[in-house]
């Protein structure tokens, strides 16, 4: 009688609860089931001390998950993104370049947890004629070759942006060339567009946009249309696609051109990056006429393929926060005659402001990110809002790390908001208590959307 208590839906439903915890195949766990329901063990047992051991796992796996399926979801994502933080401290006695690589590995194996909550509605909005149900995302430079967009966009971001991309594979700079200033809450880096190139990160991209059509395509329910719509090209979540210059190539507006024709068709928006300090003399194409000229080419490009009728990816450019007043009215100039779809603000910085000007590893060479560039970043922002009348989104990078940080940019100018060095100190977790106090902050100030307090500070 034992083992038919364990038959039928309500034994399935538990084991795709236990598969959903502990990670594992549902075959394992039913034949844990069946040899505790009186059926024929499947597990050999060798010694007593063996059996009692596996008797132990047993009994806690069926007492955990008979607890665990009376809770919720919610709570069981809450307590998942907790667990994170256990896992963080590990990853920091690890040379950075080496957690950096082993983040992205668990990322692309899905062996990070995935958000079911929905987000509050107060931090809903649409950009681009895209619907972002939040406006926070991963910055360029985490997930440089596409590998692991699904977990990514699962973690909760309202967007993921992947690269930068170069046409070429490439090395990049001499390790090492990452160096953590946790108690700054900062990263140096000068990694130089390391990168596997266009053709491999296509193919991944171009699996991704497969499986997602196809997803659609045999969708019936209405509920899962509802999701797809409010998704991007490679599922929920909107994606962005950050290509750059080979460090060789002496024609840079022809390396941008070819990033374009192969990558924008998985792309819900695409980002030229002109800014980064570690790719020699790439920060000169900021210059007016430059920028022009690149910008022209670049729009030629993407405007002379086939687009369905969604029509092409925007196109976005993002740009460094070393600037003096008169190249931010450059580019602004340039952004709105050319009808350029936004902008980034910023990029890493070349400088080494306050509290990272006397730390032993100033003198690294490379771009600095994290806390010490927010304000940097914020007035570069907030200038640029202003001289672009906001007419064009802007999208709000550089030492975010915390919901008040994201609602700054915002207020300063920012319809949507990127991090990068928070995450990679603060893991998954991060992410939820971001979106929780931004949501805090809109409400208490009498906002109704994020949309409502975009440039607040400037009117």
């Amino acid at each position: 009688m034992a083992a038919r208590v364990w038959r039928g839906s309500a034994k399935d439903a538990l084991l795709n609860k236990l598969k959903y915890i502990y990670g594992v195949g549902p075959r394992r766990f039913s034949a844990t089931f069946e040899a505790a329901a009186g059926g024929a063990p499947r597990i050999p047992h060798s010694s007593k001390k063996g059996r009692f051991l596996t008797g132990t796992m047993i009994g806690l796996a069926i007492a955990g998950g008979a607890y665990v399926s009376t809770v919720d979801e919610a709570t069981y994502c809450g307590w998942l993104f907790k667990a994170t933080r256990i896992v963080n401290p590990f990853f920091a006695l690890l040379d950075a370049e080496v957690a950096h690589r082993l983040a992205v590995s668990a990322a692309a194996h899905g062996f990070v947890p995935r958000e079911k909550r929905p987000d509050p509605t107060i931090l809903g909005l649409e950009v681009w004629g895209r619907k972002f149900t939040n406006p926070i995302g991963l910055a360029a430079g985490f997930d440089k070759n596409a590998e692991a967009v699904e977990s990514l966009l699962g973690l909760g971001f309202g967007f993921v942006e992947v690269g930068s991309v170069t046409p070429m594979p490439q090395e990049g700079n001499p390790k090492p060339r990452i160096f953590r200033l946790p108690k700054e809450g900062a990263i140096i880096n000068r990694c130089g567009f390391n990168s596997e190139g266009i053709v491999v990160v296509a193919k991944r991209l171009g699996a991704q946009h497969g499986k997602r059509k196809m997803e659609e395509t045999s969708s019936t329910s209405h509920s899962l249309t509802e999701e797809v719509k409010h998704g991007g090209k490679a599922g929920p979540g909107i994606l962005g696609v950050n290509i750059g210059k080979n460090k060789t190539s002496e024609d840079a507006a022809s390396d941008y051109v070819q990033g374009v024709h192969t990558l924008s068709q998985y792309a819900d928006y695409l980002v030229i990056n002109i800014s980064s300090p570690n790719t020699p003399g790439l920060r000169k194409l900021q210059g007016r006429k430059q920028l022009k000229d690149l910008v022209k080419k670049v729009q030629a490009a993407r405007d002379e393929m086939q687009w369905a009728e969604e029509g092409p990816p925007p196109l976005v450019v993002k740009i460094a926060p070393d600037l003096s007043k008169e190249d931010i009215e450059d580019i602004a100039a340039v952004a709105l005659a050319l009808h350029l779809d936004g902008l980034i603000i910023s990029n890493t910085t070349v400088s080494r402001p306050d509290p990272v000007s006397n730390h032993p590893l100033a003198g690294e060479s490379g771009g600095l990110s994290g806390k010490p560039l927010f304000d940097m970043s914020t007035n570069i922002l907030k200038e640029m809002y202003i001289l672009t009348r906001g007419k064009i989104p802007l999208i709000g990078c550089g030492g975010v790390s915390s919901g008040e940080d994201a609602y700054k940019k915002i207020r300063a100018g920012a319809t949507l908001v990127q991090l990068y060095t928070a995450f990679a100190y603060g893991g998954p977790a991060l992410i939820p208590q971001i979106k929780a106090e931004l949501a805090e902050c809109l409400a208490k100030d009498g906002f109704k959307s994020v949309q409502e307090a975009v440039g607040a500070d400037c009117r």
